[in-house]
């Protein structure tokens, strides 16, 4: 350690009490962290590229410093999937310190890592008050069945007033309009859970039929005077 001229010549001053970092609420308990190791916590968070043309949201677990498991999910920008591949082979194993100084790929992921860094090391974990934190499978439960990313796709123009294209229910067929032209309900197909009856083996028709339903006021009994396609009327 080398110390300047100035320094060298201060008389020494004794340092007094040292209380330590302040506890953070971690898995059910109160932690002073002082090293990587001593942070756990499953938590989420969103990034964006610098020209803000795609986003990420990436879901850590987080167990004793190391990333045990990794959701990463990409929106708005195709190179960004490709990245996303390789983040997903990147991050497990990596201490989260690791991870916040690797490349990974994509400037929204990098980001998305930053903000969730910050949220871990701070306590601001979705497990912080939970006893033993989440088991490693956590991360996968939020895409619910048929693991697909929760999509809103949305579209309006002035001229011609908005299209719903894909929902949290799924990709959107139909949509309702009542006899204002206002929309008040539409038809849905659950991509996920039609996908894996294509993979049992259903007939693609009768596997349509099987994950079709509808929101709201769709039937002309319930007021719907006119059904469009969102995509091409």
């Amino acid at each position: 350690m080398v110390y300047s001229h100035e320094v060298e010549n201060m008389c020494c001053v004794a340092k007094g009490p040292n209380h330590g970092p302040a506890p953070i609420p971690e898995e059910g308990k109160w932690v002073k962290a002082k090293e990587i190791k001593d942070i756990s916590g499953l938590t989420h968070g969103i990034g964006w590229c610098a020209p803000q043309q795609g986003a990420c949201k990436l879901t850590l677990n987080v167990k004793e410093g190391v990333i045990q498991e990794c959701l990463v999910e990409t929106i708005g920008c195709s190179g960004m999937t490709h990245s996303a591949a390789m983040a997903s082979e990147i991050l497990p194993g990596k201490t989260i310190l690791e991870a916040l100084n690797t490349d990974l790929v994509c400037d929204a992921i990098n980001t998305a890592m930053r903000e969730l860094f910050l949220q871990i090391v701070y306590g601001r974990t979705q497990s912080a008050f939970s006893e033993g934190g989440l088991m490693i499978g956590a991360g996968l439960e939020d895409l619910g069945k048929g693991l697909r990313s929760q999509v809103g796709t949305l579209y309006g123009t002035l001229a011609k007033g908005p299209r719903y294209l894909e929902m949290a229910e799924g990709y959107i067929k139909t949509i309702a309009l009542d006899k204002d032209n206002q929309i008040i309900g539409y038809e849905f197909v659950h991509m996920g859970k039609f996908m894996d009856e294509i993979k049992k083996g259903t007939d693609a028709n009768e596997a349509l039929k099987k994950v079709t339903g509808t929101y709201g006021r769709f039937t002309a009994e319930q007021g719907a005077v006119k059904h469009i396609d969102p995509r091409h009327e």
